[in-house]
């Protein structure tokens, strides 16, 4: 498993690294931003409200051009500062696979509101899955969600789509790809605060199933540590230091021996403001971007951060 260096000042994501992890901030500094991403959290949250029923209806068809791609769907061959890694990607290609955006739990797809505008920008088909907040199981999730990856690549013409997931939506998504089969069509999975590892902290499990799965030693948390020889979907998972709801905050990081997973670290913000904050979505985009393995080996080489 590799590692981005973490991000402070956000203006791009340049190339994957290999770097291993930085230090926490001193106490003061992250006392300091702590009240800050509390701030922003707050601030967030008032305007996801706002914004909520408008996500709420169906999506069709999806947003975007659709681009170039085989005639038909087949099977593939077998601090208030957000984080910034520097240098050049190559330039995307003419046919980028559709990117599907996966809320988290109680939410609607009107949370990827910045990150849509961010990748309709730069030419990527995009399309939204709405799950009902009575899905009892991140299991039927998963097959939900891989009826709908099949559903756009008929559409599209895609043998592959890329994966956002927030939160719970990235949960159900890795699920998807590495239980269900999904790596096969999925290429790359990018999760923004979720509990890989299982969190403490989850309001409600008491009363719903789906929240007790997000915990630590539940037998979804556990199947997913189970071996995955041959997954072919690339993880980049970007986790947080002032993450609340990730307990403890590493838990949003993938940590499996059989997984392609770089971890982005990002400062100075909390779990509401990772799909809304503007240099997180320039990230998510640029790291959709990279090329994979093989297509171009300088991407592998070092990269710097920025503290």
């Amino acid at each position: 498993m590799t590692c981005f260096t973490h991000l402070t000042h956000l203006t791009h994501l340049s190339r994957l690294t290999r770097l291993p992890a930085l230090p926490r901030l001193p106490g003061p500094r992250l006392s300091s931003a702590l009240l800050g991403a509390t701030a922003l959290e707050l601030f967030v949250l008032t305007g996801r409200l706002i914004v909520y029923p408008f996500g709420l209806t169906p999506e069709r068809g999806g947003t975007g051009p659709a681009g170039a791609g085989p005639p038909a769907a087949t099977d593939p061959p077998t601090t208030t500062t957000a984080t910034t890694v520097t240098a050049a990607l190559p330039a995307t290609p003419a046919a980028t696979p559709p990117v599907v955006l996966l809320h988290g739990f109680i939410d609607s797809r009107s949370a990827f509101v910045v990150l849509r505008r961010a990748l309709t920008r730069h030419g990527r088909h995009l399309a939204s899955l709405n799950y009902s907040p009575l899905t009892r199981d991140v299991r039927t999730a998963a097959e939900l969600l891989g009826r709908h990856v099949e559903e756009i690549c008929a559409r599209t013409g895609h043998v592959r789509v890329d994966i956002v997931g927030h939160s719970l939506g990235g949960l159900i998504a890795r699920y998807y790809v590495q239980r269900l089969g999904g790596d096969r069509r999925v290429r790359t999975l990018v999760t923004l605060g979720t509990p890989h590892g299982g969190t403490a902290v989850a309001p409600g499990a008491g009363v719903h199933p789906i929240v007790r799965q997000m915990r630590g030693g539940s037998s979804v948390i556990e199947e997913l540590r189970g071996p995955a020889p041959g997954c072919r979907t690339r993880f980049v998972s970007f986790w947080s230091e002032l993450d609340q709801v990730m307990v403890p905050v590493e838990t949003a990081c993938v940590d499996h021996p059989d997984l392609d997973a770089v971890n982005v670290r990002v400062t100075g913000i909390g779990h509401l403001a990772l799909p809304v904050h503007p240099t997180v979505a320039a990230a998510v985009r640029e790291a959709l971007e990279a090329p994979e393995a093989g297509e171009d080996d300088a991407t592998a080489a070092g990269a710097t951060s920025v503290a």
